[in-house]
């Protein structure tokens, strides 16, 4: 921690506008105020070594250390991997894509390693099953931005994990105290990687007290079961809390590329809900002198209505104005990000509160 504190100061010293970013694998309980990540070291590129990653990422998120990843595909690679026959060669494919996946929903997505090459169009062609969702998972992570970016600030404000073990947002679902293959990712996401191989359905436990909606279709599931579920090739298994709201913002190639002028806002129905949209400059400290807005979103389930506040703050090149696209969904209107709404709701947002009736 000392050895991050110097590096943060001497940094911070220099180019005082500029965000400090220090990856290391040496980390001490609140070493993340000296702007320092953690990944897990040179794992190695197996099924097992994936699975063991997920209960590490899930333990270390709750000793209050947010920030922790690891390299996607592993690091050390055994030697069948370097000049692999054709079964192996498909193995390679299927666990980097599994992997990729499972990456996409960790406080940092980052491949590394040595040979082979780590880069999607390194693994396989662009007409195989593993490029297409090695891409999928990246243009995902991509559309997630303003979720995970707020989950950043509440993991900044307010002391909050975005790796989250079941056990802490579902304390009287006893079943779920021993899942350490699921995690949720931050409040409304229910996370669960596939670690076997050629496997194309895997056994997910619901937290009970709530309904949860396929990420990908918007079908619903009652909570508190545990139900064999679909897990394709190209997809990772992924559920939605009932009540969430969700934005979804465009694909891009890096992160200043577009500004979020237009979000699809996905709401869920079967509880109330909150979402708080944070934005500021993205990479300078002015937000520490109170330079960012908030937009809170809240939804009145006995209502089936969607609340925007007015605008709070504001920043340098900050939207003054941009459109939602808001998304219903619900037991009887299954859509998500694979299965187009019929008709949006879309509406002008330049600061003001509105509400929004959902059907």
């Amino acid at each position: 921690m000392q050895n991050a504190k110097g590096i943060y100061e001497g940094q911070r010293e220099t180019d005082p506008n500029k965000r400090v970013f220090i990856l290391t694998r040496s980390f001490f309980a609140g070493q993340q105020r000296y702007a320092a990540a953690a990944w897990s070291g040179d794992i190695a590129s197996r099924w097992h070594d994936m699975k063991d990653q997920i209960a590490g990422g899930i333990n270390f998120s709750m000793s209050g250390t947010p920030y922790w990843t690891m390299d996607a595909g592993g690091f050390l690679v055994e030697n069948r991997f370097h000049k692999p026959d054709a079964v192996d060669l498909e193995e390679w494919r299927e666990l980097n894509s599994r992997w990729y996946q499972y990456g996409a929903f960790l406080p940092l997505f980052r491949a590394h390693g040595q040979y082979p090459y780590r880069e999607p169009y390194n693994i396989a062609p662009v007409d195989h099953p593993a490029y297409k969702s090695m891409i999928y998972a990246i243009n995902l992570r991509y559309k997630l931005l303003a979720y995970n970016y707020s989950l950043a600030a509440k993991t900044f404000f307010d002391d909050y994990s975005m790796i989250r073990g079941l056990a802490m947002d579902f304390p009287q679902d006893k079943d779920g105290f021993d899942r350490n293959d699921q995690y949720l990712w931050g409040p409304s996401l229910l996370i669960s990687p596939v670690t076997e191989k050629g496997a194309s359905s895997r056994k997910i436990h619901f937290p009970k007290g709530t309904s949860w909606y396929d990420l990908y279709s918007g079908k619903m599931v009652t909570g508190g079961q545990d139900l064999l579920v679909a897990a394709p090739y190209e997809r990772i298994p992924v559920y939605v809390r009932a009540g969430a709201i969700l934005p979804i913002g465009p694909v891009m190639q890096y992160t200043a590329e577009k500004k979020p002028d237009v979000l699809d806002v996905y709401v869920y129905a079967g509880a109330n809900g909150h979402f708080s949209l944070y934005e500021d400059e993205g990479s300078n400290y002015n937000y520490e002198k109170g330079k960012y807005s908030r937009i809170d979103f809240s939804y009145d389930n006995s209502t089936k209505t969607l609340s925007v506040a007015n605008r709070q703050g504001d920043f340098d090149g900050m939207l003054t104005k941009r459109k939602f696209n808001f998304i219903f969904v619900s037991d009887s209107n299954a859509v998500g990000l694979d299965v187009s709404p019929a008709k949006p709701t879309v509406v002008t947002y330049a600061g003001k509160a509105l509400q929004v009736k959902l059907k």
